[in-house]
């Protein structure tokens, strides 16, 4: 195979940071696009006359795109120019986002927030692989928890800024698209200006368009499966057996394809290390404390507290700083030292502390108990989630930086989504057990629909009973989560600890080439 690559660039500490802010600003706008519209979903549904189910469906649709295509933007990073690569996925951003703003009707909407993931997707993924390329791990710890911050404030303050843009009468739902779309294009410029990696020519391979179908087929057939399950059909039905089926048996037809395949989107190579598969597990069981933790106190702020869209927005805020912190300051720390095992497993340990804390709320809890369970939670994420992609980079070839580093991407989305679904059927199934309970017991009705009630039309008794019932939920939810974050913490307790290297990957691909590997 005849690979020619430019010479490797020499980045001086200035254009580092310089570039670090534009893959930075990009990855938070593209973070931001798939939280955002929480808050505002109702005014968007009511206003573009759309149904009950569309709800999921806004969300969902830019989520499968994001997930589904993520190992193939890893692939494409092995293989072309990533500069260019990450300039296309955030200019796919920004007609997606326009898209959006200027929707008519739902159908236009959904299709925006297709165009949208596609372009979180490439962000996501690109991003971290180009940091890796330009500093040595050894380094790399400190920019991994800044990345790992943005990623986390992204998550959770998109909600709040979606419920600002509603609450505010001169700016309105368009605005949770147009707001990204200004630092967008300043993440294109700055990106342009400050990002120099060389060129990877290789004339020869080709991507594997088949092993792509196959992956994104059957991703997308399971995120649909579990995003309908429990809603539209039950959990125990034809349409999971049928939907699940189908979906393993085209992931268990893109593995055949992906073992025999000569340049893979995904090489089955890289799980033999061991480092790389107990990462790529734990990577998806944060995803599941990560995603859930954010999506389901939303709704108990709402509900049990009685806050609006804007103040859940805020009550939020416990668990960005608790991210924040943990992430940046262990990142200083990873660099100073060079060890990062120790933080690995000091954050799954705050994670299983955080998802248990946070099964012991109820309709009473103050709201200060609650934000220190929440940051307790923040802090576990935040040790944990960049850290992972750290030790998987540090060890494996420069030459399967990308598909490692869009793996466990992939797969950290992938159990974030899954992982909301379960625990939301979970949640749906407590909610209506408990109102059959307990309007009985008050002599009234049973449950009936699973509509999410309006608290505001409330009788005072009525609205009590309500706060109850979705503070119990939102408890168990966390006390099922907990074991997958004991899961997480058993994961990387197992992953050998290895001294960081001092060269960045594409002095390392060059090393490689030269070495003839």
């Amino acid at each position: 195979m005849s690979i020619e690559a430019e010479p490797t660039p020499v980045h001086s500490k200035r254009e580092v940071v310089q570039a670090m802010w534009g893959l930075m600003l990009g990855m938070f706008v593209a973070i931001l696009a798939g939280t955002v519209v929480s808050n505002a979903l109702p005014r968007i549904v009511a206003e573009l006359k759309g149904s009950q189910s569309i709800f999921a469906w806004i969300v969902t649709a830019e989520l499968l795109a994001m997930t589904a295509t993520v190992p193939l933007w890893g692939k494409l990073a092995d293989l072309y120019s990533r500069k260019l690569l990450i300039q296309a996925s955030l200019s796919l951003f920004v007609v997606g986002s326009l898209i959006a703003g200027f929707s008519q009707n739902v159908e236009m909407l959904i299709v925006s927030r297709v165009v949208q993931g596609l372009g979180a997707g490439g962000v996501t993924a690109l991003a971290t692989i180009v940091m890796a390329a330009m500093i040595p791990p050894r380094e790399l710890g400190k920019y991994s928890g800044m990345f790992g911050a943005v990623f986390g404030v992204g998550t959770v303050a998109g909600p709040l800024i979606g419920g600002v843009m509603v609450d505010t009468s001169w700016l309105g739902w368009r605005w949770c698209f147009f707001i990204g779309i200004p630092f967008t294009l300043a993440a294109i410029y700055m990106l342009q200006r400050t990002l120099r990696l060389p060129v990877v020519r290789n004339e020869k391979t080709k991507i594997d368009y088949l092993g792509a179908f196959l992956i994104v087929s059957g991703v997308s057939t399971l995120l649909i499966w579990s995003s309908l399950a429990g809603q539209k059909f039950e959990w125990a039905s034809g349409w999971t057996a049928g939907l699940v089926s189908l979906g393993v048996l085209l992931l268990v037809a893109a593995v055949r394809v992906e073992a025999t395949a000569h340049d893979p989107i995904v090489p089955l190579s890289i799980f033999r290390n061991r480092t790389v598969s107990l990462t790529t597990i734990a990577s998806a069981l944060v995803g599941i404390a990560m995603f859930g933790g954010t999506v389901f106190l939303s709704q108990y702020f709402q509900l049990s507290l009685g806050k609006t869209p804007t103040q859940a927005g805020l009550l939020g805020l416990p668990l960005i700083f608790g991210l924040l912190i943990s992430s940046t300051v262990a990142g200083q720390l990873i660099t100073k030292f060079g060890r990062w095992k120790a933080f690995l497993v000091a954050g799954g340990v705050f994670m299983v502390g955080g998802m248990l804390l946070l099964s012991t709320i109820t309709a009473q809890t103050t709201v200060f108990m609650v934000s220190v369970h929440m940051f307790v939670l923040g802090v576990g994420v935040g040790l944990m989630m960049q850290n992972l992609v750290l030790a998987a980079q540090n060890d494996v070839p420069a030459k399967d930086l990308g598909a490692t580093t869009s793996t466990l991407t992939f797969f950290r989305s992938l159990g974030g989504a899954i992982g909301v679904s379960a625990l939301g059927a979970v949640l749906a199934g407590k909610v209506s057990s408990l109102a059959d309970e307990k309007f009985v017991a008050m002599g009234g009705a049973t449950g009936g629909e699973n509509a999410v009630p309006d608290i505001s039309v409330l009788p005072p008794e009525i609205k009590a009973v309500v706060a109850e019932i979705y503070a119990t939920a939102t408890a168990e939810i966390f006390l099922v989560g907990a074991p997958f974050a004991v899961l997480a913490l058993l994961a990387v307790a197992f992953i050998k600890e290895k001294p960081l290297k001092e060269t960045s990957g594409d002095d390392r691909l060059a090393a490689e080439m030269a070495a003839g590997h």
